[in-house]
């Protein structure tokens, strides 16, 4: 039932760019995890996100093979925004830098190699969306950096991607399909997610919602001011 209303849903959503297209294509046809790729509805979702929103700066945390960078690049072309994109992995920096160069991004898009955390530590200024799709376990730590570093902009927000970990985080029953090969793997994320749930449900300075939306999606903001609505009122 969930691939049928995907489906649906993508066929009655604007459609990705045809160069989206190759890039999802190629990545398909050249990585066996290519699943961890966001899928063309949630790039559809990203760019729709990123107009609306009007970016300026949009920093994501792991690349994979562009497609997101490709995303955030199109839907920003009268902003012009500037693209910072962090990633560790020598196979998908290499795969980033293909796409980047084949579709010509480089006057907007930076790719800084290196620990995510040691990169963010090193960034200044701040961040209209902030896209968090990297090492699971890493999630609290990213955040809770972006945070008190405050590099996301006062009406910005993060976008966390697979918050439900293949279903892992929800519970180790709920996904009876998952290969076994990559259940462990999955399970280790979940239990992470769940402290990085907590973190989010409990930290003051944030609002948060947790959307069941492809692999389970988590948008934060900064915490509204108590007393706006009362403004708005008298």
């Amino acid at each position: 039932m969930a691939a049928t209303v995907t489906d649906y849903c993508t066929k009655h959503s604007n459609d990705v760019s045809d160069n989206m297209k190759e890039v999802w294509d190629w990545t398909c046809d050249s990585f066996e995890d290519a699943d961890k790729m966001s899928s063309p509805l949630q790039g559809a979702t990203m760019k729709f996100l990123a107009e609306w929103q009007q970016a300026k700066r949009i920093l994501e945390i792991g690349c994979f093979t562009g497609y997101s960078a490709l995303a955030w690049y199109e839907a920003t072309q009268a902003t012009q925004a500037e693209i910072i994109t962090l990633e560790l992995d020598p196979k998908m920096i290499a795969a980033s830098r293909r796409t980047f160069d084949k579709y010509r991004l480089n006057d907007r898009v930076t790719l800084i190699e290196g620990p995510a955390q040691d990169s963010i530590e090193k960034l200044t200024g701040q961040f209209d969306i902030i896209f968090v799709d990297a090492n699971k376990e890493g999630y609290e730590g990213y955040v809770k950096q972006i945070l008190d570093k405050k590099l996301l902009s006062p009406k910005g927000f993060i976008m966390c991607d697979n918050v439900f970990a293949r279903g892992m985080t929800i519970s180790t029953d709920a996904n009876p399909e998952l290969p076994e090969k990559v259940r462990p793997y999955w399970i280790e994320n979940g239990k992470a997610l769940r402290r990085f749930n907590i973190f989010c449900k409990k930290d003051p300075r944030i609002d948060s919602v947790l959307l069941p939306l492809y692999d389970g999606v988590t948008l934060i903001k900064w915490k509204s001011p108590q007393n706006g609505f009362i403004k708005l009122m008298s």
